[in-house]
C-alpha cells in the first residue's frame, strides 16, 4: 500500500498551510519525533526534501538554499540536542534576514522537566536566532484546531514581514503509526498585505465595514470611509465606541441580539474589520463569510474565526485603494439596514424599571456636542441598543476590559474641556472600585455621573449568564451582593454631598422623570452632579430578557433559533449526548 499523510492533525495543517503558501523545500535529519511529519511530506511529490544527517549543517544548508533560491526553506529534526545544533546556522539567517523555518519536533511538553530521554525545553529562545517561535500542541477540539490553524499561518508570515527571517515551530508528535489519509485539510490560508502588495479585489457579495473600538476618527479617514461605503454598496456597523459618525453608521445591536430571529437583513459575504476590541459580543453574529483585517500593526487578530487576509497599512490608505473611482453611489444596503432598524425601534416593549429603560428614557436627552462614558458590560450594552444624538461622541474602557477605573477615565476626560458637559454610566460596583477619584480636586462642574444601584454585579443574575441557574445563591459570592452598605440611600449621597456633588436620585419611573431633565440640563450647572439609580436585578435581566426576545418576524430556520437561545456550544453538547444514547 502506498504510504499517504499521517492522521496527526497539527501536521496535516501545517503541510497545507506550506503547500497554501508555496513553500516546497525542505531540508530533513533524521529523528523519531520528526517521523510524521517527514513521511508525509515524502509522500507528496509537491514537496521537494533533501537528506543532512548533521543538524548544524542542515540548518547552514537551508541558509544556501534560501540566499540562491529567493524561497522560503523549512528544515525539521527530531527533539534533544538536535535542535539545538540549529542554533548556528538560524543565527547566520537572523541577521542575513533569510526566510528558514525551523520546525523542531518533541514529545508532550507536559514531560519537560521529568528526566524524561530526549526531552528538553525549548519554550524560550535567543533573541537573535528566530524572530517569532510558536508551540504547536496535539489537536483535540474545535478549538485546539482554530489556534494551529491561525499560529502555523503566523509562523509562516512572520518569514517575510518587515524584511524576513528565520522562524521557530516546536511541534508535537504523539508517535502515530497510521499513514491512510488520503488528502490535505481544507484549511485557511491566511494573506498579509503591504502597501507594496499587489492588493486582491474585493470579493462579489455584500460588504460591511465593523469598528470596534476606535480612536478618534479624522475628518480624512471618515470621509475615505463614505467615499468607500457609496461606491460598493457598503455599510459601517458600529457600537458606542466605534468613534465613526459618518452617513453610513449603523448600530447593530438590536437587530444583532435578537435570540428568536435571523439576522438576514445584516448578513453579508465580507466583513472589514477596523479598530481594536468591542464590547458588543452581538456582532459575531453577523460577521461575514470571510474577514479581512485592516490595522497597521499587521497582527493576526482572528477575533471572530474567519480572518483570511491582514492589510498591514493606514486605515486611510486601505480606504482609498478600494474607491471605485466614478462608480455611481448605490445606498441600497444602508437603506435596508435603516428600514429594518427603525422598524424594530418602534417595537421595543415596555420595559420594567433598569439600565436599560433609563437608556431608552435619556439618549436622545444628551446635550449637543457632550461626551458620555459607559461602564463595561451591563452599562455600554444597555445604551449600544440605542442610538445618540449625532453630535455626541461616547466611549468605554473595553481595552483591558475591567470595572475599575472608568470614573477616572471619565474625570481624565473632562480635564481637556472643562466646557463641554462629560456624563458617565456605571454600575454600583464599578463605581465603588473607583470611587475615590471623584475627591480628585480637579474635578469640576462638568461631570455628570448616573449611577446604577443594583446592589450587586447584575451581570451574574442576568437570565442569559450561566452563573443565574444559582438564583438568589449566586448573589454570596458569584454576583458579590450586599456590598457597599447594601444599596445604602443615604452612603453616596453623603460622600458625594461632601465632596461638592449635587446628588439626584429615584427608585421608580416616576422618580427619574421628576429629575431627569434636571440632570441632562444643557447649560453647566454650579456644581458636578451625581444621580443615583436604584433598581433591582430581577427587573434588569426581565429587561434584557424583553429588548433581546421581542423581534419573532423573521425567524430562521429550527436549527438556528435554538442555536440562537441555546449557544452554539451547548447544542453540540446536546448533541453528544443524543449520540450517546
Amino acid at each position: 500500500m502506498k504510504s499517504k499523510y499521517t492522521d496527526e492533525k497539527n501536521i496535516l495543517i501545517l503541510l497545507a498551510c506550506l503547500k497554501g503558501q508555496g513553500i516546497k523545500k525542505i531540508v530533513a535529519s533524521p529523528g523519531a519525533t520528526n517521523v510524521t511529519f517527514v513521511r508525509s511530506a515524502q509522500a507528496d511529490p509537491f514537496f521537494e526534501i533533501y537528506s543532512s544527517v548533521d543538524e548544524r549543517s542542515a540548518a547552514y544548508i537551508a541558509c544556501g538554499l534560501a540566499e540562491e533560491s529567493g524561497e522560503a526553506v523549512v528544515i525539521s529534526c527530531t527533539g534533544a540536542t538536535a535542535s539545538r545544533n540549529y542554533m548556528p546556522g538560524l543565527t547566520e539567517a537572523y541577521y542575513r534576514k533569510l526566510p528558514i523555518l525551523s520546525v523542531t519536533s518533541t514529545q508532550d511538553v507536559s514531560r519537560v522537566g521529568h528526566n524524561i530521554a530526549q526531552v528538553i525545553d525549548r519554550s524560550v529562545m535567543p533573541k537573535d536566532v528566530v524572530r517569532h517561535s510558536v508551540h504547536i500542541p496535539t489537536i483535540k477540539d474545535d478549538d485546539d484546531w482554530w489556534n494551529v490553524e491561525v499560529n502555523i499561518n503566523r509562523a509562516i508570515l512572520e518569514l517575510t514581514r518587515h524584511g524576513g527571517g528565520p522562524v521557530h515551530i516546536n511541534m508535537t508528535t504523539t508517535y502515530s503509526r497510521y499513514y491512510g489519509v488520503e488528502s490535505l485539510p481544507n484549511i485557511r490560508v491566511i494573506s498579509r498585505i503591504t502597501q507594496s502588495s499587489d492588493f486582491p479585489p474585493l470579493p462579489e457579495g455584500k460588504i460591511a465595514i465593523y469598528v470596534g473600538s476606535h480612536a478618534k476618527m479624522s475628518e480624512a479617514l471618515t470621509k475615505a470611509i463614505d467615499v468607500f461605503c457609496c461606491s460598493n454598496d457598503a455599510v459601517v456597523f458600529c457600537d458606542h465606541t466605534s468613534g465613526y459618525y459618518g452617513k453610513y453608521r449603523v448600530l447593530h445591536a438590536l437587530s444583532s441580539s435578537q435570540r428568536l430571529a435571523s439576522t438576514k437583513e445584516l448578513s453579508h459575504d465580507l466583513t472589514i474589520h477596523i479598530g481594536e476590541i468591542t464590547g458588543d459580543g452581538s456582532v459575531a453574529r453577523i460577521v461575514g463569510k470571510n474577514v479581512w483585517r485592516v490595522c497597521e500593526d499587521g497582527e493576526l487578530r482572528d477575533t471572530y474565526r474567519k480572518l483570511k487576509c491582514v492589510f498591514e497599512m493606514p486605515e486611510l490608505a486601505f480606504f482609498e485603494y478600494y474607491q471605485k473611482k466614478g462608480a455611481v453611489g448605490n445606498d441600497d444596503f444602508l437603506k435596508l439596514c435603516q428600514t429594518h432598524l427603525g422598524t424594530l425601534r418602534e417595537s421595543i416593549p415596555e420595559l420594567p424599571f433598569s439600565n436599560l429603560w433609563v437608556a431608552g428614557k435619556s439618549h436622545s436627552m444628551l446635550p449637543s456636542g457632550s461626551v458620555i462614558h459607559f461602564g463595561i458590560l451591563n452599562s455600554l450594552r444597555s445604551w449600544n441598543f440605542f442610538e445618540l444624538p449625532k453630535t455626541v461622541t461616547s466611549n468605554c474602557n473595553v481595552g483591558g476590559f475591567g470595572i475599575d477605573g472608568c470614573v477616572s477615565s471619565l474625570i481624565g476626560a473632562s480635564l481637556v474641556d472643562r466646557e463641554k458637559i462629560y456624563f458617565g454610566v456605571v454600575g454600583d460596583l464599578a463605581f465603588f472600585y473607583d470611587m475615590n477619584s471623584i475627591g480628585n480636586r480637579h474635578v469640576s462642574n462638568n461631570i455628570r455621573l448616573i449611577i446604577i444601584n443594583n446592589g450587586k454585579g447584575t451581570e451574574f443574575r442576568n437570565f442569559n449568564n450561566h452563573a443565574s441557574e444559582y438564583g438568589d445563591s449566586a448573589d454570596e459570592f458569584l454576583a458579590a451582593g450586599g456590598h457597599y452598605g447594601n444599596k445604602s440611600k443615604t452612603l453616596v449621597k453623603d460622600y458625594g454631598s461632601n465632596l461638592g456633588f449635587e446628588y439626584l436620585t429615584a427608585s421608580n419611573k416616576l422618580e427619574f422623570e421628576e429629575n431627569y431633565e434636571r440632570f441632562f440640563n444643557n447649560e453647566l450647572t454650579a456644581s458636578p452632579m451625581i444621580f443615583e439609580i436604584f433598581t433591582d436585578s430581577e427587573e434588569e435581566s426581565e429587561a434584557l430578557e424583553r429588548i433581546m426576545s421581542f423581534n419573532k418576524s423573521s425567524l430562521g430556520t429550527t436549527k438556528q433559533t435554538v442555536i440562537n437561545v441555546l449557544g452554539a456550544k451547548n447544542v453540540k453538547s446536546i448533541k453528544k449526548l443524543m449520540k450517546k444514547k
